[in-house]
């Protein structure tokens, strides 16, 4: 039997609070052993396409698939065993550990969970074993969450979500709620853990410093729906969505004389209300390239190179627009 290329597949997952669209129309797939991107803007349903995979949120509709095998609908009985197969780490340390929990019963909480039988020698190994992979002492396990740092309590979460050796990793935000000074290492550490331990991981962020340093492939998400994939090199290379371009546009760089030669790209108005999506290309409203087709129909994605992108002036030969220099609109539609 040939082994399942994917970790994760998602085919046209939605996710509706009401009226609000926050996910509308995601396919996305992450192959074993690589890290995706999913970036965007605050707001684009990023974080909620993470708690989707985990059923945390239960789809509107749409297929979630881990490993080949149709999440979506298991009952909760059935998805226990898979969820030892798929870990997350949230944004928010603090407000993800129990406080009432000593460290060494969070970090082996799931082990607990998964049903499956181990002894008390056994498991207090593993949390100690977890414990040090992340570079802290085994007697933080006896510290309450509170006695720790906000960069130790991160490897608190990701020890506890890597102790059932997951084949899937959701990793939302991890560093944004830390200080800029323990970030770099949180990174750093993802990085060794993820090269040793060969899981895929759907990296949730809006840092694209931290894409660069740590994706294969990025998914950039605009307001519910999925405008351009592709690999790290392509998409930061050459980005074919006007949305793309701008987002990276906007990213500071560490060289300051490229930083002041850099064009500026201004988007209009703030971020549309998922409760009233624009019609058409939803990025429309803020596009500095948008023209008439923009406002009646939704673009198709179409490929180029290695993936593809969601808007009207992409083209299969590889022409795409350049946000920076809108006079190239005409010749392109």
């Amino acid at each position: 039997m040939t082994e399942q290329p994917y970790a994760l597949e998602l085919d046209h997952l939605v996710m509706h609070f009401g009226p609000v669209r926050a996910v509308d129309d995601v396919s996305l797939a992450l192959r074993r052993g690589q890290v995706t991107a999913l970036v965007g803007e605050s707001g684009s349903g990023k974080s909620t396409v993470g708690k989707c995979i985990l059923r945390l949120l239960e789809p509107t509709s749409g297929v979630v698939r881990i490993a080949g095998t149709d999440v979506t609908h298991l009952s909760r009985r059935e998805l226990r065993w898979h969820r030892s197969d798929v870990s997350i780490v949230f944004q928010d340390p603090a407000g993800s550990l129990d406080p009432r929990m000593l460290v060494g019963d969070i970090v082996g909480e799931p082990l607990r969970l998964s049903g499956r039988r181990i002894s008390s020698r056994d498991r207090q190994a593993r949390i100690s074993e977890e414990l040090g992979r992340v570079g802290l002492r085994a007697e933080v396990a006896q510290r309450y969450p509170h006695e720790l740092s906000g960069g130790q309590r991160q490897r608190v979460s990701i020890a506890r979500a890597l102790i059932s050796n997951p084949s899937l990793l959701i990793a939302d935000e991890p560093t944004s709620a830390l200080d800029v000074s323990v970030q770099a290492s949180v990174l750093n550490l993802l990085a060794d853990l993820q090269r040793d331990m060969e899981f895929a991981c759907l990296f949730i962020t809006h840092d694209l410093s931290a894409v660069e340093y740590l994706a294969d492939d990025i998914a950039v998400m605009y307001l519910g729906q999925l405008v351009e994939k592709g690999s790290r090199e392509r998409i930061f290379s050459s980005p074919a969505h006007p949305y793309t371009q701008a987002l990276l546009a906007a990213a500071p760089i560490a060289d300051p004389v490229r930083q002041r030669e850099r064009e500026a790209v201004l988007l209009g108005d703030d971020l549309p209300s998922a409760l009233d999506p624009p019609s058409g290309c939803r990025f429309r409203t803020r596009c500095p390239l948008a023209f008439d087709r923009c406002a009646t129909e939704v673009p198709a994605h179409i490929g180029i190179g290695d993936g593809d992108a969601a808007c009207h002036l992409v083209h299969p030969d590889g022409t795409r627009p350049d946000v920076r220099r809108p006079a190239d609109k005409e010749a392109l539609r």
